[in-house]
């Protein structure tokens, strides 16, 4: 991760009332659910099991429906085992039944904020459309915004792929 983003990805502090209420306004969410988010990714870092990197990652969803969901990040021994924060909160709501997902936030304990990896990006991208907005904290409280689609360019979603069984054999 860079020591800083390029001037474009500017954090701002989220004790500003006035950067979150310009957030909100520019991304479709209420400054109640944006504070929520940024309370429970912020408190589900406490829940991290990450003995191996040390590294604690929370994440914290809003289905379309208004559902909130955490998660936190849990290692294992053999590395490729582990899952990401942001993929458990996301397992947790599909299980619920909540597959449309308005607003993904994630904080770590570095600065600057921290983004979703690639393959929890991809994730994300199966239940948010394209447009929704990812917020990432960092130990400070210091916030990023950008939307789906500036993290993960050129991507595609479970509407690209053919129906099931609509391929010849």
């Amino acid at each position: 991760m860079p020591a800083s983003y390029p001037p474009q990805y500017k954090s701002h502090p989220s004790a500003d009332s006035s950067a979150v209420e310009s957030t909100c306004r520019d991304y479709g969410l209420s400054q109640s659910e944006f504070r929520e988010l940024h309370k429970r990714c912020v408190a589900s870092k406490s829940t991290a099991y990450c003995p191996y990197s040390q590294f604690r990652v929370g994440a914290s969803i809003i289905s379309v429906d208004g559902a909130y969901f955490n998660g936190a990040n849990v290692e294992n021994a053999s590395y490729p085992v582990g899952t990401c924060a942001e993929r458990v909160a996301l397992a947790k709501a599909v299980t619920e039944g909540h597959r449309k997902i308005k607003a993904v936030a994630v904080a770590t304990d570095i600065s600057p904020p921290a983004s979703p990896c690639g393959m929890c990006r991809q994730f994300i991208r199966e239940f948010c459309e394209p447009a929704a907005p990812i917020i990432m904290f960092d130990k400070d409280d210091n916030y990023l915004v950008l939307r789906l689609e500036e993290i993960l360019p050129m991507s595609f979603g479970p509407e690209a792929l053919p129906p099931p069984g609509s391929l010849p054999s």
